[in-house]
């Protein structure tokens, strides 16, 4: 006879769960990184353009192009500024879905713990109901060697 635990499909259920969780801040963490290096990308950007602003502004370049060069710097600060608030929000879904994961991990310990204390009982009355049979069988020998 084996062990046949009734909640099985609860504690599959609960596997199932905890492995989707971490999936979903497997894929949170993508997300935030993919805005930390676009932030990166960005603040790249602006050091080159204000670095060709600089040059440029030695190079008795045209008013205009100056300008122009300027108001893309101050596009990219915004874009700068917008990128910090992804991320911060990316930060806050990176910590939502670990909250969610610590929860489903505990749940299916929780399970798991119920299913072992199951399986302990069985076996143990497994062996209690071996030993009674053994005790049983020694004590008919014993018995019809004693006829």
């Amino acid at each position: 006879m084996r062990f046949h635990y009734t909640f099985q499909k609860v504690v599959d259920l609960k596997g199932n769960e905890k492995t989707q969780a971490e999936w979903m801040l497997s894929s949170a963490l993508g997300e935030l990184q993919a805005q930390e290096k676009s932030l990166d990308e960005l603040i790249a950007g602006r050091t080159a353009l204000m670095l060709s602003l600089q040059h440029a502004a030695e190079q008795k370049t045209p008013m205009s192009k100056l300008r122009e060069m300027q108001d893309y710097v101050d596009y990219l600060d915004q874009c700068i500024a917008r990128k910090h608030l992804d991320i911060s929000r990316a930060h806050l879904e990176v910590q939502h879905k670990q909250d969610q994961l610590s929860t489903k991990v505990l749940d299916e310990k929780v399970w798991l713990k119920a299913r072992d204390k199951a399986q302990t009982a069985f076996l143990q009355n497994m062996s209690l109901r071996e030993q009674n049979e053994l005790d049983e069988m020694a004590t008919v020998r014993f018995a019809m060697k004693s006829l």
